[in-house]
């Protein structure tokens, strides 16, 4: 391929075994002169020949080295030398760049899987044996509500068990713990993985949120419960209902006929009260199955302080009327919210209503008075808007139950509220839930981040 070099190689074999034979012959003729001559070039011919091998190897050398070693940074050059030993550094600096390209598509793929395991909601630990922790993603250090995590020995932190929980796990294994916070109690299977990865045993454990997976199956459940039964009860009541009127109108035609006739009158009461009573029940069941009818969230953007605002305008006669001063807090870069503007003014009058109500007949919920807080706090994964009262907090026995359609503390209340808007904020890829701060009961509504791309 390299004919000059090739050439050379030939040249110098030939003119080193042509002088060694040279030097032989005039050595055993006692021509001690030529026959050093020729030894000379032997010897001139061997240093060529090895010159001419330690030039090309070389470079050869020193790319595997930089190759080994992760430099990508030297070339080749291609000036005042044969065409042949053109070829020879072209093809070298040829063999770099396809390196370098390769390194640089590792390079991207890399921080491509960074960014995936870092916007994943599975909480992902990469350990080894000894517990240091050589990756965690950011679901896993807010699961577990730790700003950092070297080594397994700080999950103590959160509870005593966990180091050896986490450092015990077998492969295949799945446990579920329950991690609490200030804000809320975190219901999380763990699984375990080993790889090994350049003789490095690795330990990948993964972290599920099931508690809203379980809360969205609940709610399924309840939407079919609440279909059925109320297409049951209307099928059922319709009758009824018809079949009243009809007897109603016709006994109020003959009410000239029938005047004074006790029978006639308490049948037409008794009628009366049938037709009333199940136009109620009519009336109760069809608010129940609006539970169920709720449309898809057309999603727009929003202005989350001109959303506050306008709740707080629909909502400022109640607020008067129970003497209770509301305030708008924005916590954060304040982005757009991209949300069903209906839907979400729906679930935030029905919060701030039942905020409300939790001042009950007291003269204040606090020393410092009736107060409820609008706050809105952004981060990077998520938007939350939270409703906060110091009014009487929720009594411990009532809280695993407010979300349960049906369930209802007050006399004239349905007991859809809460469900409901929990719903609302499932459709919209959220979450509503209730926590306590200090004094303050919480009820706070989660918008992941949406892409204007994916409007």
């Amino acid at each position: 391929m390299f004919k000059s070099i090739e050439y050379k190689l030939i040249i110098y074999l030939l003119v080193l075994m042509v002088s060694l034979v040279a030097a032989t012959l005039l050595l055993v003729r006692g021509e001690i002169a030529y026959g050093v001559v020729c030894a000379v070039i032997v010897v001139f011919s061997l240093f060529r020949l090895f010159r001419n091998y330690r030039k090309f190897n070389k470079n050869i050398l020193f790319l595997l080295n930089a190759m080994e070693n992760g430099d990508y940074s030297f070339h080749f050059s291609t000036n005042r030398m044969s065409l042949r030993e053109k070829e020879l550094n072209r093809m070298m600096n040829r063999i770099k760049d396809i390196l370098v390209k390769a390194r640089r598509e590792i390079i991207e793929n890399e921080e491509f899987l960074g960014t995936i395991v870092e916007s994943v909601s599975t909480g992902i630990i990469i350990t080894d044996e000894e517990g240091y922790v050589r990756n965690v993603n950011h679901s896993a250090t807010e699961f577990l509500g730790l700003s950092s995590l070297s080594h397994l020995n700080q999950l103590r932190n959160v509870d005593e068990s966990f180091p050896a929980l986490f450092l015990h796990l077998k492969p295949g294994e799945v446990q579920l713990l329950k991690i609490a916070n200030e804000r809320e109690e975190t219901e999380v299977s763990l699984h375990l993985t080993k790889i090994v990865i350049s003789g490095m045993s690795l330990r990948i454990i993964t972290l599920n949120n099931i508690g809203s997976e379980l809360e969205a199956k609940e709610m399924e459940s309840w939407i079919r419960l609440i279909r059925v039964m109320t297409h049951e009860i209307m099928n059922s009541i319709a009758p009824i209902t018809s079949l009243s009127e009809s007897l109603l109108f016709s006994f109020r035609s003959r009410a000239t006929e029938m005047a004074g006739n006790s029978l006639y009158l308490n049948t037409v009461d008794a009628l009366e009260t049938i037709n009333a009573t199940t136009k109620g029940l009519l009336n109760f069941v069809e608010s129940y199955r609006q539970f169920t009818r709720i449309p898809q969230p057309q999603i727009v953007p929003l202005d989350t302080k001109q959303l506050l605002g306008k709740v707080i305008h629909l909502c400022s006669p109640k607020m008067g009327e129970a003497g209770v001063e509301a305030k708008v807090i924005l916590e954060g870069d304040i982005s757009v919210l991209y949300a069903d503007e209906n839907q979400v003014l729906q679930v935030l009058v029905n919060l701030v209503k039942n905020a409300v109500e939790a001042f009950g007949g007291e003269e204040g919920g606090s020393a410092s008075g009736r107060k409820i807080e609008l706050a809105v706090i952004t981060s990077s994964r998520q938007t939350v808007i939270e409703v906060r009262n110091n009014g009487t907090p929720i009594p411990q026995e009532v809280l695993p139950h407010i979300f349960v359609p049906f369930f209802t503390t007050k006399e004239a209340g349905s007991g859809i509220g809460l469900s409901l808007s929990r719903y609302i904020m499932r459709l919209h890829g959220g979450n509503l839930k209730h926590y306590v701060v200090r004094e303050w009961t919480v009820f706070g509504m989660v918008f992941c981040k949406v892409s204007p791309l994916q409007v």
